[in-house]
């Protein structure tokens, strides 16, 4: 069993030494930092980094729906770990798109898949762009879409 909540594990009820028994997450509120594993026998406690927020532009969300439901676990899993601050297992940089943008390369049974992101900015990982890939090179609209959505991105977090 693994406890979730707060920044990092979990809420769980326990009971502390002369103390009554009380909601209490491991690391805020409560009576400090407690131990969870001390007076638990089943939670796993692992401090979980910050995660950004995933925002898909346009009709990206829309399209990544599309893909075939492997290829979709393979993409969630894959920006689970950009949102931690990780590299996925298969990219690659596109600068002709925009600069820090990447590319999540999926492949499946029914094909060759791509999720074009920008990550380096603070506040949230941006999905510019999810397509099924049909040749070796990628196509020249689809660069050009995502291309439209990273300007568009720009001009909107410009100060």
């Amino acid at each position: 069993m693994l406890c979730q909540g707060d920044s990092a594990v979990g809420t769980a009820a326990h009971r502390v030494p002369d103390q009554t028994p009380f909601r209490h997450s491991y690391l805020s509120g409560g009576y400090g930092r407690i131990d969870l594993q001390q007076y638990t026998k089943s939670c796993m406690i692992r401090e979980m980094p910050d995660c950004k927020p995933v925002e898909f532009r346009g009709s990206a969300l829309a399209d990544l729906r599309r893909f075939p439901n492997s290829a979709r676990r393979e993409v969630g899993y894959l920006l689970d770990q950009v949102q931690q601050g990780l590299e996925p297992d298969d990219w690659k940089p596109i600068p002709i798109v925009g600069r820090g943008v990447r590319e999540i390369r999926v492949r499946d049974a029914t094909g060759a898949f791509r999720v074009l992101y920008l990550a380096i900015f603070a506040d949230a990982v941006y999905v510019l762009h999810c397509f099924m890939k049909k040749s070796q090179k990628t196509s020249k609209s689809d660069l050009d879409l995502a291309e439209r959505r990273y300007r568009d991105l720009a001009k909107e977090l410009r100060p």
